[in-house]
C-alpha cells in the first residue's frame, strides 16, 4: 500500500499536501475536457501525467496543447482498455534544473544518500521525449550548500511520518525526484523500492 507513493501520481500529491511537501500545483483530471481546461488554466509548456505506472512513458512535457491533449487521451484509453480507474493529472511546469535524492527509509526515519542528476530526455541538449532515464552522475559541485539536509527535513521524512500517520508505513528506498525551481525545491515525483 506504500508504493502508492509511486503507483499513483494522485496519492502521492494527497500525501504531500498532507505532509505540507513542496511540488507542482495540480489537477486531477477524469475527463479530456477536464485535462484541456487544467492546460488553459497553467498554460504552456504543459505537463500531463498518468496517474498509474507507465514504464518511465508516462509522462509528456510540451509546449504543444494537441500532443499534451493527445497524451492525456492515450492515458485514459490505455487505463479504460485494462480495466483500471482512469484518472490523468495536469502539473505546472516547474522550471530549473533536476536532482535526485535517495533515502533509506525503517517507517520512522530517513537516512539520505548522495544527490545525482539523471538525464531523462531521448536526445541532446533536452530535447526530445522523456524516457525512463539517459544515465546520471554524483556528486553534485553545483548544488546548493544544504541541499540534502533540506529535503530530508521538508519532503522525505515529512512524507514517511504521513505514511506511517496513515497506517502504511514506507520501508525501503524512498527515490525523491526533485526541480530547484526560482521558488525552491519542488517535488517531481516518488519512486518507492
Amino acid at each position: 500500500e506504500a508504493a502508492a507513493l509511486e503507483g499513483s501520481k494522485a496519492f502521492a500529491k494527497e500525501v504531500m499536501a498532507a505532509a505540507g511537501v513542496p511540488t507542482a500545483m495540480a489537477h486531477l483530471c477524469a475527463s479530456v475536457e477536464e485535462v484541456a481546461e487544467a492546460l488553459d488554466a497553467f498554460g504552456a509548456p504543459y505537463v500531463v501525467k498518468d496517474d498509474g505506472l507507465a514504464a518511465g512513458k508516462g509522462v509528456v512535457v510540451t509546449s504543444d496543447r494537441d500532443a499534451a491533449l493527445a497524451h492525456a487521451r492515450d492515458c485514459f484509453e490505455r487505463r479504460a482498455g485494462a480495466g483500471d480507474r482512469a484518472a490523468v493529472v495536469v502539473e505546472e511546469y516547474l522550471d530549473g534544473p533536476e536532482v535526485s535524492l535517495f533515502c533509506l527509509c525503517d517507517g520512522t526515519d530517513v537516512v539520505p544518500l548522495a544527490p545525482a542528476q539523471d538525464f531523462k530526455r531521448a536526445l541532446d541538449g533536452d530535447e526530445g521525449p522523456n524516457t525512463g532515464g539517459m544515465g546520471a552522475y554524483s556528486p553534485l559541485t553545483w548544488a546548493p550548500a544544504g541541499l540534502v539536509a533540506d529535503v530530508v527535513a521538508r519532503v522525505a521524512q515529512p512524507t514517511v511520518y504521513e505514511m506511517r500517520r496513515r497506517g502504511t508505513p514506507f520501508v525501503g528506498v524512498l527515490y525523491c525526484g526533485l526541480a530547484l525551481t526560482s521558488r525552491g525545491v519542488r517535488v517531481i515525483e516518488f519512486n518507492a523500492r
